[in-house]
């Protein structure tokens, strides 16, 4: 290597050092905390330090653990399907219906939710589909029911349509950018070779935009799993999902051994269930090439 190529490698080393120990320090050092209290034996108000399995054996042994996992799993998956459905058609017409010299405010429209708490959000969901809530009060006022409707709060449904309103400016970004990356000219292309706009989509389109997607539903996928404030309000608590049972474990119960088995445990599923994610989308694209 070249000394001024030396030099630069030097420099750019120099720029990235303070992010970078400051990411590793507020990022891998709790974790690695959180790994290294998951092999510790809980004493009641205290953690002894004595390095053990049982918290995970127990964890995996645990039918409860498996039922609230599946269930968050699931309402992940549900989340992020509604979330990604909703923002691919928004992403679209942001960039290829809406004029150039307004496409910046529209994306600053869509940041708007990021202006409140993301708490304030879910409670005004509440108030929303509480029983007295807009909703049932406003179908109330034009007589189409007379008592307010009661399913309409604490379950899975408002919880999905709560979290995907939290996590829709998260989807929308990434795949406005992936479909912002496309050439016009691929799909002109496809239409003077006969194929029908709707054709054009799936066969170039798409998998253009597939690494937005992809991008999207991680970006919703993961924090979803990890959300505790939306099942507790929303839900009722009667629908915990797997941050409610490490949370009950970590400050109710005292129990930080546990409760850092129960997230590292989690951490590692979703993980494994992010990397088949993304191989299965790339053999989807190698089969569209």
């Amino acid at each position: 290597m070249a000394s001024g190529d030396r030099s630069q490698a030097r420099q750019g080393l120099g720029l990235i050092a303070p992010p970078l120990g400051y990411a590793v320090l507020v990022m891998a050092a709790p974790l690695l905390t959180i790994v290294a209290y998951s092999f510790l034996t809980d004493g009641y108000l205290t953690v002894i330090r004595e390095f053990t399995l049982e918290n995970y054996r127990a964890v995996w042994s645990d039918p409860i653990f498996h039922k609230i996992m599946l269930r968050s799993l699931g309402v992940a998956a549900l989340v992020t399907l509604v979330t990604v459905a909703l923002a691919f058609p928004i992403a679209y017409f942001l960039s290829f219906v809406v004029d150039p010299r307004k496409k910046s405010m529209w994306l600053f429209l869509i940041t708007i939710p990021f202006w409140t708490s993301y708490l304030i959000r879910v409670f005004l969901w509440k108030v929303i589909l509480g029983y007295n809530g807009v909703v049932n009060s406003g179908l109330k006022s034009i007589g189409i029911i007379d008592q307010p409707l009661s399913f309409l709060l604490y379950n899975v449904n408002s919880m999905v349509m709560t979290l995907a309103h939290a996590y829709a400016p998260f989807a929308i970004l990434p795949i406005f950018i992936a479909l912002e990356k496309i050439d016009r000219s691929l799909l002109e292309a496809g239409r003077d070779l006969g194929e029908s706009r709707l054709m054009t989509f799936w066969r170039v389109t798409l998998p253009l935009a597939m690494p937005g997607v992809v991008a999207a539903s991680l970006i919703v996928f993961i924090p979803t799993i990890g959300d505790y404030v939306t099942p507790a309000l929303i839900g009722g608590g009667k629908i915990p999902m797997i941050a409610n049972m490490i949370q009950a474990q970590m400050l109710d119960l005292d129990n930080r051994p546990m409760g850092s088995a129960l997230a590292v445990t989690a951490m590692l599923i979703v993980a494994i269930l992010s990397l088949i994610f993304v191989a299965l989308n790339r053999r989807f694209l190698k089969v569209k090439q």
